[in-house]
């Protein structure tokens, strides 16, 4: 045993340079785990720039001044988040009430549909089975049909943080963009001067994370924009927040569509039955994930390396089940920065594996 540890800790920790990478990414993820929710504004802006970073140097290499590129894209990102906090985030808002409200009759229509499935189908489905679906479905109803009501005079001490955090947030959005190079700098002085394998580990983990995380931005937006004019002009109801939904499951691939489709298909049915209008919407909506699996993921992610789908699984339960809703939302820009650390990590030759 002491000698299958001497020869992992000879292959893999050997350089000096190691030792103190492995160090370092063992404190990074402590302070995170220790301060993560009290730093999350700082480390929400941290990410927005490094996404909005691109964009910035696109226009310096074409010739723009740097304060010119980075005042025109903040604005931008600005304006996005004016139109999001007061135009889409009310919007969905109500939708999410107005669902909440009609909660009650999608229930019961559904328990007819699925009362009616035994009868046609009495091989397959058994009537204790249906009731055991529909129980567990409404115990998860009335549980969130009680957040919503419970979210109310209890929930204004979040709310005034949550102002203060959209405060912060452009904030130091702006600094971060315009004093990138000096915090950079700063930060490398706290580093060995002589670190090769560490620049050659952070241009390769910067290049895949980098591409990775402008690519599932520009899909988001993508996705989300062309889900919710498909669904107007289908006359689908909650087109916004099913959209929104849409949008945000290609965060998760395979499982973040599954989950979502269960939604759309629910709502659909319930408002238009078991007719063409409900076809239409299935239909479309299955175009949509066949031309981003198919179309947009290549041509946004063909520098990325792509993880396994068994990798991506197991990124969302193990991330998911440390950090709950955020480590399954970051589970997969985490598991691509651990994969990029992997893939540059140096490793000696097992011949000169010591005895």
């Amino acid at each position: 045993m002491i000698r299958i540890l001497r020869g992992l800790a000879h292959k893999y920790f050997s350089d000096e340079e190691a030792v103190i990478l492995f160090l370092l990414i063992l404190a990074g993820i402590v302070f995170v785990i220790l301060f993560g929710a009290m730093l999350a504004p700082a480390i929400a802006a941290a990410i927005v720039a490094f996404i909005l970073q691109g964009l910035v140097t696109k226009l310096n290499q074409l010739g723009v001044p740097e304060i010119v590129s980075i005042v025109g894209v903040f604005v931008i990102f600005l304006g996005v988040l004016i139109g999001f906090l007061f135009g889409l985030l009310p919007l969905i808002w109500t939708q999410v009430t107005s669902l909440a409200g009609e909660a009650p009759r999608i229930f019961r229509e559904m328990q007819s549909y699925l009362e009616v499935l035994p009868q046609q189908y009495p091989t397959l489905i058994s009537m204790e089975g249906v009731n055991t679906i529909y129980n567990q479905v409404t115990t998860e109803a009335g549980r969130m049909t009680q957040w919503l009501v419970s979210f109310s005079l209890a929930s204004i001490p979040d709310l005034v943080a949550l102002l203060i955090y959209m405060v912060l947030l452009p904030i130091l959005v702006f600094f971060f963009l315009k004093d990138r190079r000096f915090l950079l700098n700063s930060l490398s002085r706290m580093l060995p001067s002589q670190r090769p394998m560490m620049v050659r580990i952070w241009h390769e983990v910067n290049l895949q994370c980098a591409n990775y995380v402008r690519g599932k931005a520009v899909e988001i937006l993508i996705v989300g924009g062309v889900t919710y004019l498909s669904f107007k002009l289908l006359g689908m109801p909650y087109a916004a927040l099913l959209s929104l939904m849409v949008g945000l499951s290609v965060v998760i691939p395979y499982i973040g569509a599954a989950v979502v489709t269960i939604p759309v298909a629910i709502i659909a049915l319930f408002a238009f039955g078991w007719g063409s209008e409900f076809i239409w919407v299935m239909v479309v909506y299955g175009v949509i994930q066949a031309l981003d699996g198919n179309v947009l993921v290549p041509l946004l992610f063909s520098e990325v390396n792509n993880l396994h789908p068994v990798a991506i699984i197991v990124a969302v339960l193990f991330f998911g089940g440390i950090w709950g809703l955020w480590g399954v939302f970051f589970a997969i820009p985490l598991a691509t920065m651990l994969k990029a650390i992997f893939s540059a990590w140096p490793v000696k030759d097992q011949q000169q594996t010591p005895t």
